[in-house]
């Protein structure tokens, strides 16, 4: 991609995501996400009825009196887009790519938090933490975040969500809302490290996933190559048998998948390449008022 097709690119983006963030989420958006414990703000004397906790010794040696200290709710929020790069969010039968869905979604989220003047950081990861933003405030950090999801290219084809999050809570001490983008077609187990994140950030899971990952799209034998590892397997996309297998197959990871999200207190989406992304979106937004 040329300089000036990353540029026109980008801009577009900002355009489509940006309008979609102000229309939709400028309210849904202040309402599911708070401020994370209170922050200090002042001190004041002390008054009856006041907690003996609450007093600051140090305010109250130094004058001779009484003071204490006064807290507020911290409304500045840290936003994490935690993203999957691997090999298999390359796949994609309509309009777009999952990884092309997965930036979309991106923007959406960075400009609703931009618009709320908070920060927002990016972690790409394949099974290694290829890339990292820390979280800034402005839109110049945003349209940077965007140009890197755009143009990146990975190193490896392979997934490790554990990675990622270990490396979220290594790199962000302070709690974040950590929104981790997957397709979750991964080999390697995750939910220990989902657990241990989800006690420092608040974490929204968002399953990226097309059509043919659900049903069989075709008739005849079909040979299905694994994007990151490259194994191929034959299937007789003609066969009720077959169908019925992949059927079960995709409905018993589903629910497997909602389980596991579920038990650890996780809300969790899934979107669809072919669909509007608002819906599942919206909803969810809606669903944690």
């Amino acid at each position: 991609m040329t300089t000036l097709e990353l540029i026109q690119s980008i801009r577009t983006l900002e355009i489509k995501t940006k309008g979609l963030s102000k229309q939709v989420f400028s309210g849904q958006y202040k309402s599911a996400f708070k401020g994370r414990g209170m922050a200090f703000s002042e001190v004041r004397d002390y008054q009856i009825g006041d907690e003996i906790r609450t007093i600051d010794w140090n305010v109250t040696a130094r004058y001779n009196t009484p003071f204490v200290k006064v807290f507020e709710e911290e409304r500045e929020l840290t936003v994490m887009l935690l993203i999957d790069l691997s090999g298999s969010l390359d796949f994609g039968t309509e309009l777009r790519t999952k990884k092309k869905r997965q930036i979309e979604i991106a923007a959406i989220l960075a400009f609703s938090a931009l618009a709320n003047n908070d920060k927002v950081g990016a972690i790409l990861f394949t099974d290694e933490v290829e890339l990292y933003l820390p979280a800034k405030k402005g839109r110049e950090h945003v349209l940077l975040i965007l140009r890197q999801l755009i143009d990146y290219k990975p190193k490896s084809k392979k997934t490790d969500i554990g990675k990622a999050l270990k490396f979220l809570r290594e790199t962000n001490r302070r709690s974040a809302v950590a929104f981790l983008m997957s397709d979750f077609i991964v080999d390697t187990d995750y939910v220990e490290d989902l657990k241990r994140t989800k006690k420092q950030h608040d974490v929204v899971a968002l399953r990226i996933q097309d059509d043919a990952e659900i049903t069989l799209p075709v008739r005849g034998f079909v040979q299905f190559v694994n994007a990151e590892n490259k194994t191929k397997t034959w299937v007789n996309a003609s066969s009720n048998k077959a169908k019925e297998i992949f059927s079960a197959n995709v409905l018993k990871n589903k629910s497997e998948m909602i389980q596991t999200f579920r038990n650890i207190g996780i809300d969790f989406v899934s979107i669809n390449t072919a669909e509007d992304c608002m819906p599942p979106l919206i909803s969810l937004f809606k669903k944690r008022k």
